[in-house]
Formats: C-alpha cells, structure tokens, sequence
C-alpha cells in the first residue's frame, strides 16, 4: 500500500464563507478520527477569506476513498451545496 497525498481547493461565494469555513471545520476531529488519516489539515488564504484548501495525507488509496464514501463527508457535500463556488480535488503521489 502507498501513501495517497490528496489537495482539496475549495472557493465560496463571497456571501457564504462564513457558512462554509464553519461547515468544514466539523470534518476535522471526525476525519483525523478515521483510520488511515495521517494528516488533515483545513487552510484559509490570507488574501482570499472565500478560499480554502485541505492538505490530506491517507495511509492509502483504499483507506481515503472510505473516507471519501463517509457519510459525514456526503452530509457536509450537501450542506455546502450552493455554498461553493469551486472545487478541485488532486490525488498526488509522493515521488520523492
């Protein structure tokens, strides 16, 4: 099994992004929970409060796509629904 690096940007509308940054603070506690979560970090650009991105490092490919399944994840997809502007998921591989 290799480590899967995944970097989620996600852009409000400027109207939500207080909605919003409360909406994926609730995934942390419950996500670094889950086994295979390495790391699970939420930023908010300093210049862009409507922009945020995760920084996520999974055990593996198999461990973060049950995360992906999770239905707190599916809950706080349809409660942000709307709410977003854009959003970009990289699945990375660390080469070196």
């Amino acid at each position: 099994m290799s480590k899967l690096t995944i970097v989620a940007n996600i852009k409000a509308k400027e109207e939500n992004v207080e909605f919003e940054k409360t909406e994926l603070l609730k995934l942390i506690d419950v996500t670094r929970a889950e086994e295979g979560c390495l790391q699970y970090d939420l930023h908010q650009d300093n210049e862009n409060k409507a922009s945020f991105m995760f920084y996520e490092s999974w055990a593996s490919r198999e461990l973060c796509l049950a995360h992906m399944d999770s239905k707190f994840l599916k809950d706080c997809m349809v409660a942000i629904d709307g709410a977003v502007e854009s959003l970009s998921i990289n699945k990375m591989t660390n080469i070196s």
